[in-house]
């Protein structure tokens, strides 16, 4: 499999030549900004990229990517590690500094397995993070000050009508799990 090809499952796997080169910018450009705007809450990034990279670790060890899957699983028992002294209360804020340096390494792990387009399914609550916070600002602006949350992204307005912060956060970690097998799951469906 070469570096800039696209599996897609169900039909096969494409090359996308030099288009290549700004679709991996786009790629590591909207998963850096999505799992920054996902922390916000102790364990949220960490738990949810956390599955992540295992979901990709998994996809890069069947495709027969060593390194990848190695280097995968390396962040994977870094950010455990992390979520072990910084379960809730957290004593270490991980910031913009963790938070932008797992998402653009998410990107690029997904970019080297070929398996990009299963981005969106895997890291689920990081789209739906990052598209509440547009849907906020789209209609924030559009109707002349109205809100569709009481407060963007999508983990605060939960906090707000009634969830803990530890309640969302599990409830996320679930999703992940599960949307990280359906991405494993349609990743052995490309076709050789």
């Amino acid at each position: 499999m070469e570096v800039e090809s696209i599996n897609i499952p169900y039909v096969g796997s494409y090359s996308l030549g030099l288009f290549y080169i700004p679709l991996a910018a786009g790629v590591i450009v909207a998963t850096t900004s999505a799992v920054a705007v996902s922390d916000g809450m102790d364990g949220l990034a960490g738990g949810t990229t956390l599955i992540a990279f295992i979901a990709y670790g998994i996809v890069g060890f069947i495709q027969g990517q060593e390194f990848v899957a190695t280097f995968a699983f390396i962040i994977a028992g870094s950010t455990l590690g992390f979520l072990w002294y910084n379960a809730h209360p957290a004593r270490v804020i991980m910031g913009d500094t963790g938070a932008l340096a797992l998402g653009s390494s998410l990107a690029v792990i997904a970019l080297m397995t070929g398996q990009w387009l299963l981005l969106p399914v895997i890291g689920i609550v990081f789209v739906a993070e990052m598209g509440s916070n547009l849907i906020q600002i789209g209609y924030f602006k559009l109707s002349g000050g109205k809100r569709v949350f009481k407060r963007a992204p999508f983990h605060h307005h939960l906090n707000l009508i009634g969830w803990a912060e530890t309640q969302v956060v599990t409830r996320f970690w679930l999703v992940s799990i599960v949307a990280a097998m359906a991405g494993v799951a349609l990743a052995l469906e490309v076709p050789d």
